[in-house]
């Protein structure tokens, strides 16, 4: 019998008619020979709830599985989009119907009690004393503890929950153990745990159900529009700006496409971030596909930073800083996020990882003490320390010195003799202690600036020092213009 074929599961007939999970096929058969049975393919079913998983984060944000055959959803101020919570219960149900699935939905105070009456009870909505009552009916299998705790339960002649609710639970956890207690206080809802969200919850969220499904790009904007409006009005009240805005467009066929777009700087900018959104649609790399229509689509706020509000000033046109923002902005909504980059500063003070590539849109980046790291601000009056540019890696060179550890007098960088006429320095710089660890450890650079018979000023250092090993040998960093 070890390897005879099983039931895995079994819809509302065949339980009718007496058939269940975990019976052979072959005693299935004998009881209804006109059974219709189907392979079980769990990676299969695993993949059509995730599809459903996604297409039902038009009711709430708030979504996840809930085991292999279930869906938890926290629509707490969600259900006035739908007409009241029964009006959300049968949207969930008409949605499910349509993908060929049997359901039974709870509504209850906590996730742990909807599950319960759900999978126990007969389903409905729930809330205050009925909830209550409707809980105490269950049997003591909603506890879903092991078949050992349920039988020694049952054993001792609690067959309910009512049987277990007035009782202390230390001596319920004393006897049947911890589990069973713990598990008694979540399906009551005296203790609320959380769902946790398969997809990030947003800072801000806002939606339209469409009476009726949009296809054309101009009504699909006009709803970004409108939501965009409605999602700057919260960020104003909590003192922030978008960096980051996601729409998300919810098919009738129940496929669910999400498009962002980000700002380099925080913004409340409606026609601003409507104008990303167009340019995003406008090259993406797969087109969005309205096919039988959108009947709901969310904007999402997913990054946002303070944005204090600022009173403009009486000049008609904007600031350099606001131009070159939009700018970035444009390029990054029509290039995509990785093709506009810039400059950041790191903690460093080896040049050459003093600084990395970024991508435009991202934030700035804070340092250990959660500071955001600025550039150095150099003073107008003094001519610049270091170059722009500089080399990676640095470029050998030979250069002499009229004694050791001095300043050099010439180099000949490219075959070209570079006879020097000023000379400052040197600036001493040491590596990072603690890249000891992973690394030998580079030896120490005194930098000088210098400047030719021509007038072109370098920038160059010597790695090591004299009398030591390895011996120093000099090197070209940077060229100043």
């Amino acid at each position: 019998m070890k390897g005879a074929l099983r039931l895995a599961a079994a819809n509302g007939s065949a339980l009718a008619l007496g058939l269940s999970p975990g019976m052979t096929l072959a005693d299935a058969r004998a009881r209804a020979p006109d059974i219709r049975v189907e392979p079980h393919r769990p990676e299969a079913d695993t993949a059509l709830l995730r599809r459903v998983l996604l297409d039902f984060g038009r009711f709430t944000p708030m979504a996840a599985t809930d085991g292999p055959d279930g869906l938890a959803l926290d629509v707490t101020g969600c259900a006035h989009l739908f007409g009241g919570e029964e009006g959300l219960i049968r949207a969930v149900g008409a949605r499910a119907e349509g993908v060929g699935l049997a359901t039974r939905l709870a509504l209850a105070g906590t996730p742990e009690a909807a599950r319960a009456l759900a999978r126990f009870g007969p389903g409905g909505i729930y809330q205050g004393e009925d909830q209550s009552q409707a809980l105490r009916r269950l049997p003591v299998a909603a506890l879903e503890v092991s078949d050992k705790e349920i039988q020694a339960l049952s054993r001792a002649g609690l067959k309910t929950l009512a049987h277990l609710a007035d009782r202390p639970t230390a001596p319920i956890a004393a006897r049947f153990g911890a589990a069973a207690a713990t598990r008694l206080n979540r399906v009551l809802g005296r203790e609320d745990v959380r769902i946790r969200p398969e997809r990030p919850v947003p800072l801000i969220s806002v939606d339209r159900v469409l009476v009726e499904p949009i296809t054309e790009t101009p009504d699909i904007e006009a709803v970004i529009g409108d939501l965009l409006v409605e999602a700057m009005d919260r960020l104003d009240l909590r003192g922030q700006g978008g960096r980051a805005f996601q729409a998300g467009f919810f098919r009738l066929d129940g496929e669910v496409r999400h498009i962002t777009v980000r700002t380099g700087r925080p913004s409340r900018d409606a026609a601003a971030v409507l104008r990303l959104f167009r340019e995003r649609l406008a090259n993406l790399a797969r087109p969005l596909e309205p096919g039988f229509g959108f009947d709901q689509m969310r904007l999402s706020v997913t990054v946002a930073d303070r944005l204090a509000s600022r009173q403009r000033g009486f000049e008609a046109a904007p600031s350099t800083a606001e131009d070159l923002g939009r700018l970035i902005d444009r390029l990054t909504a029509r290039l995509g996020p990785e093709a506009v980059s810039r400059f950041e500063p790191i903690e460093s003070h080896w040049p050459e990882r003093a600084v990395r590539l970024i991508p435009a849109a991202h934030p700035p980046a804070a340092h250990s003490l959660g500071e955001i790291v600025a550039w150095p601000e150099p003073d107008p009056a003094d001519p610049p320390l270091r170059p722009l540019q500089i080399f990676d890696p640095p470029q050998p060179v030979l250069a002499t010195a009229e004694v050791p550890d001095h300043p050099p007098n010439r180099f000949i960088w490219r075959r070209v003799d570079h006879r020097l006429v000023r000379v400052e320095g040197p600036e001493r710089l040491a590596p990072e202690w603690w890249r000891r660890v992973q690394a030998p450890l580079e030896p120490t650079r005194d930098y000088y600036r210098v400047e030719d018979q021509e007038g072109r000023r370098f920038w160059l250092f010597r790695s090591g020092f004299y009398g030591e090993e390895p011996a120093p040998r000099w090197f070209l960093h940077g060229v100043f213009a």
